[in-house]
This record gives C-alpha cells, structure tokens and sequence, in this order.
C-alpha cells in the first residue's frame, strides 16, 4: 500500500479526533484535500479503513490495525531524524509543543526564553489548544510535549509540574464586587463580561455557565487578557483572567482584583509528554527545563 507519512498522520488525526473535518485542519489540510487523500488510501489497499456516520468517523478492524502501526512508523521516523541530525552539522531541529490559554500567554514566553537562547539551533513549532485536544495529540504522537490543567484524564502520558493559574475576576476600582475579597461564580451571571476572542480558556469559563444553566451576558471579546483588563478598568464591564496577568495589569489598568471561590478557578497546569518516553534529545531537554528538571 502506498501509504506516504502524511498519509498515515492524516490518518491518525482523523481517528483521534473522529472527525475528518477536524484531524485535516489538525495536520493544515483542506477539507476536499482530506477526504480525497483518504478515499485514495482506501482505494490502494481496497479496504474500508473508515465508518463514516452522522456523528463522525471511527475506524474499522482494518482501520485500528493501520493505527497500530502508523503510530511506531511516525514515531521511529522522529526518532531516526533525531539521531541522524546529530552526526550533521548545523542542522536544525524543531519541537512540536501545544499549550493552553493561560500558559500560552502568561507563562511560555519567559520560560521558553533563556532555552530557545541557549539553543539556536532548535526551534518550537507552539500551537494553542484546548487541555483536552492536548492531552489526545500528545498520546497520538502528534506534539511532543503539552502543558495543561491536570484536571484532564492523562492516561498514557507522565506530567511533570510546570505552574499553579488562578483566575480571578477585574472590574473598576468602584464597582460595588470589590467589597468583597472572593466572589462566587453564580455571583456574577447578572453582569456584564468583557470577554477573550476565542481561545481554550474562554470555553473552560463559558462553559461553567452552562452548567449553572446560564449564558454569560457578553459586551465585547478581545484578544489578550491586557485588553480585557484595561475594558474592565474602564468600566465597561467585569472580565475573568489568570491572576498573573490581572496582578501585571492592575495599576496601569486600574482594575480591582477579585478571587473566584469556585475549585475550578485554581487549576494545575502541568508539562505532558508520552509515558513510552520515547522524546527526540531536544525535546528531552526541554521538557526537563519546562519542569525544573536539571539533569533533562
């Protein structure tokens, strides 16, 4: 079967996420592109690898057995590129490393910044996801190292600790809430939110509401936790952030900070990688440097 490697992580996409839409916008294809790559596949080895229904797509005993093996092959091929890279010189290496909200934009750049120096010749390919989606590629091999809420079911993978990310509310120095030094989440579905344009963290919040049966009443999305803070200092409405970034942005923004009581506002990030161990050097390294790990 003329299965080339794009083939195989086009495959494994699909299966893990159990979508075609979804696992070809994970490896940067299009939708018609996917579904023709697949249909080929299928036609190459005339075997249905693929149950296509309503809710998505799952793979059939033929499609499990391609799974088993596209995963060794994909992992062997990182691993053979790892080694021979390190008899070339001056050849580069990347880090594949998927991280949630909070550690995208509170943590990773000065924890990513003294390794990248201290390393020019590896660069981090560092994508946005949600815990959950980051737990699911790392197993499947699709990024090497994950930083998320170890709320997440993590089975096949070994966490190391990276950081604590409390959220909190911030809202105008005046605002009646700052009478209080915590506040429940329930407190709060009355006022108005300034929100975050997209992103793993706002769904966590959004969907907290829903739980309590309740959608939150949003003004404006923004894209960073600076904006929503100068917004809430402003007075245009109440906004929920990590407490790092409300604590960065309280003088210039003028925000009153406030701490959530709710178990779910505290949440553990922590650094993700495959149980198996099998990490190219570079990522070795930095997933040892991302944990504190010295002799990584």
């Amino acid at each position: 079967m003329p299965f080339d490697l794009n083939d195989l992580r086009l495959f494994l996409a699909v299966v893990d996420v159990g979508s075609i839409t979804h696992g070809a916008q994970e490896v940067g294809l299009s939708l018609p592109a996917a579904s023709e790559r697949l249909r080929t596949m299928e036609a190459a080895g005339d075997v249905t690898l693929l149950t296509r229904g309503r809710r998505g797509v799952s793979p059939t005993e033929a499609g499990e057995a391609l799974v088993h093996h596209a995963r060794m092959i994909i992992r062997q091929t990182v691993q053979m590129r790892s080694e021979l890279g390190a008899y070339a010189r001056g050849v580069r290496a990347t880090v594949r490393v998927l991280a949630n909200t909070a550690a995208m934009t509170e943590y990773i750049p000065e924890r990513l910044a003294a390794w990248m120096a201290a390393n020019p010749q590896i660069d981090i390919e560092l994508k946005e996801r949600q815990s959950v989606e980051i737990a699911r590629s790392v197993a499947a091999g699709f990024a090497e190292i994950g930083i998320l809420s170890d709320a997440v079911e993590a089975s096949g993978l070994t966490l190391g600790p990276f950081a604590t990310d409390r959220l909190v509310v911030v809202a105008r120095r005046d605002h009646p809430i700052i009478e209080r030094t915590q506040v429940r989440f329930a407190d709060l579905l009355d006022e108005r939110f300034i929100g975050l344009a997209g992103g793993a963290l706002q769904d966590h919040i959004d969907g907290q509401a829903v739980k309590l049966g309740a959608k939150l009443k949003m003004r404006v999305k923004l894209r960073t936790f600076d904006d929503i803070c100068r917004m809430a200092g402003a007075g245009v409405g109440v906004g929920i952030v990590p407490e790092k970034a409300a604590r960065r942005c309280r003088r210039a923004a003028g925000i009153a900070v406030i701490r959530l009581q709710e178990k779910w506002a505290v949440r553990r990030l922590s650094v993700c990688i495959r149980s198996d161990g099998q990490l190219t050097p570079p990522a070795f390294s930095l997933f040892g440097h991302l944990t504190g790990d010295r002799q990584s």
